[in-house]
């Protein structure tokens, strides 16, 4: 096991910039670098404090990239709709007349649950452990590299480090209010896998409205509970609707559950008002609105997909080696992108333990992203 310097120790304390350029010649110089840049970007704690009220947000790995970045050439961005809540833009300028890329990370992650030293990152048998590793610091650094050692290009590279995506996704849909791009690969982790879809979701609220009374009251009082009896059947007669019907071929069938419910006082008194909350996940193609009568939608993300044949899908795996091609069940910040008419897909590093107590990055595995991530600016860049 490899502790690494205790510059790193305690997390946030004295994080520097990487230099522009790092010592060393070839492969192995830029692994030295991969490594270093994900140490110390897992170091430094950006817990979204949407989900950990004491988390940190995305204010000083904003200034670290920002930084980074500048040093290493590009025109940089810092893109806060919301105090405190930064992204960073940097664009590498093309010569002009060819395609633009963006590539796209996150900086925030979930807390440190029970993750011990969640700040301090080891590595150790060619991984990088710490909170924010695998989810997606590894893949952040592995964007940030291939910006600085891209050759020359004629259409731009955009480097986008946004905020916030483990909740509300603001940094991603305030990066699109300015910039717009091509093409655009999202470098979450998909195992070396060409991700061309993924599930949307909409979350739904259901109220049921009885009379309040004495439990003794018959001839008063009206039972909002019983009343949810009815919705709750619909519910699972169209969850087994779903699974028997269409299939879409990377994602299979959409779904939906009741997530949450809530009513009454106290055992002796008829509820007067029931709350069922549900989740249904959708598939592209889906027309999911009149599914339940009087739902109220709470939020929706819709779902994502880039065909086989696409001009990106064929870069990245003729780049990447023509990986498996998948579809993931879970929601990303590539159906923004999309939606806002960039193709959009998902290519990233190997690894384990996103939201979980223990988390690593397969080191050799960013790096091939890294590569990916070049080839696919010069092939499209032309």
């Amino acid at each position: 096991m490899k502790l690494l310097p205790t510059r790193w120790g305690g997390g946030r304390a004295e994080v520097s910039p990487l230099p522009a350029g790092g010592e060393g010649q070839g492969e192995g110089r830029l692994l030295n670098d991969l490594q270093e840049l994900i140490c110390e970007l897992v170091a430094i704690e950006s817990v979204n404090p949407d989900l950990v009220a004491s988390g940190s947000g995305e204010g000083q790995i904003a200034g670290f990239v920002a930084a980074w970045l500048e040093r290493a050439g590009l025109e940089v961005e810092v893109v806060e709709p919301v105090p405190g809540r930064p992204s960073v833009v940097g664009v590498k300028r093309g010569s002009g007349g060819g395609k633009s890329l963006m590539l796209n990370a996150h900086m925030d992650t979930v807390g440190a649950g029970g993750m011990k030293e969640a700040f301090t990152p080891v590595v150790r048998d060619g991984r990088v452990y710490g909170r924010g590793a695998y989810d997606m610091k590894a893949s952040l650094a592995a964007i940030m590299l291939t910006a600085r050692e891209a050759p020359p290009l004629k259409g731009d590279l955009i480097i986008t480090a946004v905020a916030d995506e483990e909740v509300a996704s603001l940094g991603t849909s305030a990066v699109l209010e300015k910039y717009r791009a091509d093409y655009c690969i999202v470098t979450e982790p998909t195992e070396l896998r060409l991700c061309l879809a993924h599930k949307g979701f909409v979350w739904l609220e259901v109220e049921t409205t009885g009379v309040a009374a004495h439990g003794s009251r018959a001839d008063l009082g009206v039972d909002a509970i019983a009343l949810m009896g009815p919705v709750l059947t619909h519910i699972l007669d169209l969850e087994n609707t779903l699974k028997a019907g269409r299939r879409h071929p990377l994602l299979g069938t959409g779904s939906i559950h009741a997530s949450l419910i809530e009513g009454g006082q106290e055992l002796s008194t008829y509820p007067s008002r029931c709350v069922v909350k549900v989740e249904r996940r959708t598939i592209p193609g889906e027309d999911w609105t009149n599914e339940i009568e009087g739902a109220r939608v709470l939020l929706e993300r819709s779902p994502s997909e880039l065909v086989a044949n696409h001009p990106l899908t064929l870069a990245v795996a003729e780049a990447a080696g023509n990986p498996e091609q998948i579809g993931v069940a879970y929601w990303m910040d590539m159906a923004l992108t999309n939606g806002a008419g960039i193709p959009t897909l998902a290519y990233g590093p190997i690894g384990e333990g996103a939201h979980a107590d223990v988390e690593w990055v397969d080191l050799e595995s960013v790096e091939k992203c890294m590569d990916a991530y070049l080839k696919v600016a010069e092939l499209l860049s032309t």
